[in-house]
């Protein structure tokens, strides 16, 4: 019974490629060409995930990069099913990714696979700026990472053992 639960959720995720790129290992024989792929998954209702993967033709790579997706697969806090609830930064390699909320109109404004992950993930309202690095893969999971870290009112209350309305 599990399974089939599990399998129904995996199904709704919808998914983007942020990367797919050649990679070349160079053997005595020769050149060795393979895949790399990195994608995003998500229901853009709160649930998103990140996976890579190689094979030898692209969409292998693709295939195993969405198997890893979806056992990467987190639920993040939304405020009213658009916005994150404070800024964040997420930080990954050289990646820096700042995501601030934003009023309801204002659209995903990010660009790159910071956006690609913010639409998956179901975030209709956003400002987000990328510093340091513009690495795709790296950019993607700091805002990842800076999702992750969002708190809800609700969640900071429980933390302290107080009321939403005592805080």
């Amino acid at each position: 019974m599990p399974k089939q639960k599990n399998d129904t959720r995996k199904s709704l995720l919808e998914e983007k490629v942020i990367s797919l790129s050649r990679v070349t290992k160079v053997t005595k024989g020769g050149r060795h060409f393979r895949f790399s792929a990195t994608v995003v998954v998500g229901n853009r209702k709160g649930l998103v995930g990140i996976g890579s993967g190689k094979a030898n033709e692209a969409p292998e790579a693709i295939k195993k990069a969405i198997q890893v997706a979806n056992k990467n697969v987190v639920k993040i806090a939304l405020i009213d099913n658009r916005t994150v609830p404070h800024e964040a930064i997420g930080k990954v390699g050289r990646a820096q990714v700042l995501i601030k909320p934003a009023k309801e109109g204002t659209g995903v404004i990010a660009g790159g696979s910071a956006r690609a992950v913010l639409e998956v993930a179901g975030v209709k309202d956003i400002v987000s700026k990328s510093l340091g690095s513009n690495t795709k893969v790296n950019v993607a999971k700091a805002t990842l990472q800076a999702l992750m870290v969002q708190r809800t009112p609700a969640k900071i209350a429980a933390l302290r053992g107080k009321k939403v309305e005592e805080l």
